[in-house]
């Protein structure tokens, strides 16, 4: 179990990613407004397995649905001791994404994932476009389906965000990216 200090600083550093990656590099349009509304929900898990991590996030799943997006927008699920490997990680999403349906939430939230060693299908390890999805610890991302609905009203050129994502990342010197991704370093 971790103590207090290190959660704040596992918190911190998902915080720090969102606001100066994810939000810093305009990786998704959608994370600014709620970000600086404070409106952003940082929940640390402390499962050790999957059965626990299922049932962490079903409970912030119920958190989510009893409480207006005008409290909170969306929550990020942070695994600091579970899921380091991203193949068990992404063999977890199809459990995560069948809890949703299983207890109601299909069309109500949807889950986003995030891995420090995430790597898209079909790309190679080393791919800078695996770093759009890469951060400092595993994450399950729950987003509101009608904000996301509410914020596509404002970007008519969602689709092209992915082609962006890749320009981006492919274009940070080595020493942007070992600024923004310390933790892809530290091996």
């Amino acid at each position: 179990m971790k103590n207090f200090m290190q959660e704040d600083q596992i918190i911190e550093v998902v915080s720090t990613w969102l606001k100066e990656v994810v939000i810093g590099l305009q990786l998704c349009p959608f994370a600014s407004k709620p970000t600086k509304e404070g409106k952003v929900r940082f929940k640390l898990s402390n499962a050790m397995d999957d059965e626990a991590l299922l049932q962490e996030l079903s409970s912030e799943c119920e958190y989510l649905a009893t409480r207006s997006s005008e409290e909170v927008e969306t929550s990020l699920l942070i695994m600091g001791n579970h899921l380091k490997d991203f193949w068990d990680y992404n063999q977890f999403l199809v459990w995560a994404n069948q809890l949703i349906k299983r207890e109601g939430y299909e069309g109500v939230f949807q889950l986003a994932s995030f891995h420090p060693d995430y790597c898209f299908s079909g790309a190679e390890a080393d791919d800078a476009e695996n770093l759009t999805n890469r951060s400092p610890y595993p994450i399950l991302h729950i987003i509101r389906e009608t904000s996301l609905e509410k914020a596509l009203m404002y970007f008519p050129n969602v689709d092209e965000v992915p082609d962006h994502n890749k320009r981006c990342v492919e274009n940070l010197s080595p020493e942007e990216k070992r600024r923004l991704f310390p933790y892809l370093f530290r091996h």
